[in-house]
């Protein structure tokens, strides 16, 4: 079950345990607010096996606060960045739940590679050790990013999952997967930092939704 649909239902039976005491007080019918909290543990347990959480990913982000949206740019402009810089094919991107819907991606969708060129990469031996420790950098460049700009970071569980799932596919011993992650948020950090300009430049750019294009030029031209 997604986790935002997760919430939803505890928060629902949290209410539905509370109106028990709420109901004498407010002198209403308990029938009420037992439909009401019926009818929100439904809708998201419906929407999580119907639609796989989009409508609450939908809901939850159409209302995120400013600062909410502004971390997911920057999270989503230290991938792009590194990306680029590193020689990984960008195919989209996506800031909201809406953009990516419209892009058949799951959940906020984020920053999408060209996976057929990513897998033409992977067939030659000589390129997939590198290849591997460049995505290292891509997918902590969004943790990255966050802690450069707000000195801390909230988001980052779907990289680390995806990074874990590269190292896996590479061989990598389990043990060794904190090293590696370590190891990437570093290079992720320093190549940020070394391109500041771009990074800022790039997030000017991506919060006004310019294409792929636009972006890469935006980092050309800095």
């Amino acid at each position: 079950m997604q986790q935002t649909a997760l919430n939803l239902i505890a928060i629902g039976v949290f209410l539905m345990t509370l109106s028990v005491f709420l109901v004498p007080l407010l002198n209403i019918s308990p029938f009420i607010p037992a439909a009401a909290t019926l009818g929100i543990m439904g809708l998201a347990t419906l929407d999580t096996f119907t639609f796989q959480g989009r409508g609450v990913t939908l809901l939850l982000d159409r209302f995120a606060p400013t600062e909410y949206r502004q971390r997911v740019i920057h999270h989503e402009a230290g991938h792009f960045l590194a990306a680029y810089l590193l020689g990984i094919p960008i195919a989209n991107y996506s800031i909201t739940a809406w953009d990516a819907l419209k892009q058949g991606q799951p959940g906020l969708g984020g920053v999408q590679f060209d996976r057929a060129a990513i897998e033409e990469k992977i067939q030659d031996p000589l390129q997939f050790s590198l290849l591997i420790e460049r995505l290292c950098t891509v997918w902590m460049a969004g943790i990255a990013a966050e802690k450069l700009t707000y000195g801390s970071s909230f988001g980052g569980e779907d990289d680390t999952q995806q990074l874990q799932m590269a190292l896996k596919l590479a061989g990598v011993p389990q043990y060794s997967y904190p090293q590696k992650k370590n190891w990437g948020l570093v290079q992720a950090k320093n190549l940020i930092e070394r391109n500041q300009t771009a990074y800022n430049a790039l997030v000017q750019a991506m919060s006004q939704r310019s294409t792929v294009e636009e972006c890469i030029n935006v980092i050309k031209q800095v």
